[in-house]
């Protein structure tokens, strides 16, 4: 896709509106926040997406490694950025035992819930973990999006002790959390709604407190991981609380009319659309899009076969020609974030592509088999060394790859948080390094 400097900043136009390629200024973004700075530095910022029906191998993975690899069907609406992204072959979690649909919410953990308590940190995914790093510096720590059925699917982002923190399903929700201006009367009612859970919240502590020196070790534990989610409901009241009174930003963007009732075709890319507007404001610097599946209507897409039925396809053909149609809906949207993030330019001279890593993937490796190994992922912008498809090492008998989380603490440190590992990771990853 050849794009010239000159024509990064015209309109880009998109199924659900005008996203304006405008530059990361101080008047769009939220600078005056209460941690705002005069720097013109530019944040990292990280952008995760998971599809928890997993993509057809053969369809995702290049056959060769290396630069001169033929681009796979399902990739192919990203060729013009293939300098932009890297292909990784054999990075996985293992899953601990467990397969299929069961193991997808370990997709940015590496940890399946249920084992969450022999690890330091819990199954804490890769985006609270680089939240945690970005803290009050924007209005919303983190974002969290899923496109699909609510209540269906695999919670993609997990907090520190354990919990899974649920996603905002509707577009016109987004839009309103993002950009649209709080009353001046109900920023006076959240400011008072604040104040006294914090009181709450001090003396359910102080009564907790005074409890643990009476109670078995076993139920000190229980208390420990009752303190850590008091503090981090109290961080999040005070995060709330410091940006109720400040002005979101102003955007040349209008989701469409009735946009939450539009086909799945439609209705994706406009999740990437606020995705980019989010990340290009400062509003958060830490998103997710999490896909349950399609809905009933799959928008004029001709399937004769439920989205889940399709994926256990036992290699039928006529069953992976309808798959595939569903899965170029995923890379197209893909594709066209690339486009709008390659196109706004910021202050460093960088686009917002080369500032924001964004990872594509999944937590099911392969659905008609029920496997989580292998996990389709692709890693774009970030400023890595990217255009070639890295093929790792089995790490054991058993067909497990390099763990996928030594491509998360990878992240976490070009994001700017200072560690070597993240959960189940054996380090950072060999071979992949900053441009």
């Amino acid at each position: 896709m050849e794009q010239s400097i000159t024509n990064r900043r015209t309109f880009l136009r998109g199924t659900g509106g005008i996203l304006m390629g405008l530059p990361f200024m101080e008047s769009l973004t939220a600078a005056s926040g209460p941690t705002a700075s005069a720097s013109a530095e530019v944040p990292m910022r990280m952008f995760c997406v998971g599809n928890n029906f997993g993509f057809v191998p053969k369809l995702f993975f290049p056959t060769e490694a290396g630069r001169d690899y033929a681009m796979p069907e399902l990739l192919e609406p990203m060729a013009g950025f293939r300098d932009d992204f890297t292909i990784f072959s054999q990075l996985d979690h293992g899953t601990e035992g467990v397969g299929g649909h069961g193991g997808v919410h370990a997709y940015l953990s590496g940890i399946l819930s249920k084992n969450s308590k022999g690890y330091a940190e819990g199954n804490i995914s890769l985006d609270q973990k680089a939240a945690a790093h970005v803290g009050g510096g924007t209005r919303f720590p983190s974002l969290q999006m899923a496109c699909g059925k609510e209540g269906g699917g695999n919670s993609l982002s997990w907090s520190a002790n354990g919990i899974a923190i649920p996603p905002v399903h509707e577009l016109a929700r987004l839009f309103d959390l993002l950009f649209q201006a709080t009353p001046s009367n109900k920023v006076s009612v959240l400011q008072k709604a604040s104040d006294r859970q914090k009181s709450i919240l001090d003396l359910v502590q102080t009564d907790a407190q005074r409890l643990q020196k009476r109670i078995s070790k076993l139920d000190s534990e229980k208390l420990d991981q009752y303190f850590t989610s008091i503090r981090e409901l109290e961080a999040k009241l005070t995060q709330s609380a410091n940006w109720l009174d400040k002005p979101k930003p102003k955007v040349d963007y209008r989701l469409p009319n009735d946009a939450d009732q539009l086909d799945f075709v439609d209705r994706l890319p406009l999740y990437y659309d606020l995705a980019a507007l989010a990340l290009q404001t400062d509003s958060t610097r830490v998103i997710t899009l999490e896909v349950t599946g399609i809905g009933a209507n799959s928008g004029g897409l001709p399937l004769t076969k439920s989205y889940h039925q399709l994926t256990h396809h036992g290699k039928v053909e006529s069953y992976i020609d309808e798959l595939k149609l569903i899965e170029k809906v995923h890379t197209q949207s893909f594709a066209g974030f690339l486009e709008k993030a390659s196109a706004i330019i910021e202050p460093n001279g960088k686009s917002l592509l080369d500032n924001t890593m964004s990872l594509f993937g999944s937590g099911m490796g392969n659905a008609s088999s029920h496997s989580n190994k292998n996990l389709p992922l692709l890693l774009a912008g970030g400023g890595f060394q990217h255009g070639e498809h890295k093929i790792y090492q089995k790490a054991n008998r058993q067909d497990t790859g390099t763990p996928a989380s030594n491509l998360f603490a990878t992240m976490l440190q070009r994001f700017g948080v200072e560690t070597d590992e993240f959960n189940n990771s054996t380090g950072t990853l060999t071979g992949f390094d900053i441009a």
